[in-house]
């Protein structure tokens, strides 16, 4: 079986403000959304903080890893997002692209998945993160699972922070059906999920 194309996302910017102190500053979780979309330049970038490429040479991402062995995968369930077709896509960092998964709405399979929260079922897109153990147990043994709870800890900050300063809301969501959850968003045998982040404009504004 052939892979699916690649979708290209534009290219993240490396520059913006707030600044890393006010965007800490306004940090929230935030569970209800505006009905609007999200840009395609947002979910770049947005993905781009959670686990994209900052050093070629190397391939080191935008989160730290231990030993640099990088467990994470990152899908999107997309809902409204402008210039992407509703479904579920795999984030591919090295390519800084998207590849699809399921071709279809998930928002309200994801939601019941996670216990009927609100959250996922209004946000346009909702970020969900995977790991693979075993990348880092291989080498660390069984330390190596707390390595990855960390990590994916990391990588969720990274997508508070920027979707602060995009603007945006979004809340970690732990609670949910893993086996479900797996199954609505089309992960990977050797995938197991770890968190939920629904994202979109905060209601309030």
């Amino acid at each position: 079986m052939t892979a699916p194309a690649m979708i290209r996302l534009p290219a993240p910017s490396l520059s913006g403000s707030p600044s890393v102190e006010e965007a800490l500053a306004g940090r929230r979780s935030v569970r209800e959304y505006a009905a609007a979309a999200l840009t395609i330049e947002q979910l770049s970038q947005l993905l781009w903080s959670a686990q994209g490429i900052t050093e070629r040479r190397y391939g080191l991402r935008s989160a730290p890893s231990a030993g640099a062995l990088y467990p994470l995968e990152v899908y999107v369930a997309a809902e409204h997002v402008d210039g992407l077709a509703v479904g579920v896509y795999r984030y591919v960092p090295r390519q800084h692209g998207l590849q699809l998964v399921v071709d279809r709405s998930v928002r309200g399979q994801l939601s019941r998945d996670a216990l009927s929260q609100s959250a996922v079922a209004d946000a346009p897109a909702t970020l969900a993160f995977a790991a693979v153990f075993l990348r880092t147990t291989q080498k660390y043994g069984e330390r190596g699972r707390r390595y990855v709870y960390m990590e994916v800890g990391h990588a969720a900050e990274n997508v508070y922070l920027q979707a602060t300063a995009l603007g945006l809301g979004t809340v970690a969501i732990g609670g949910f059906d893993d086996g479900s959850a797996k199954r609505t968003l089309g992960m990977r045998g050797d995938e197991e999920p770890l968190y939920l982040m629904p994202v979109g404009r905060p209601a309030s504004q």
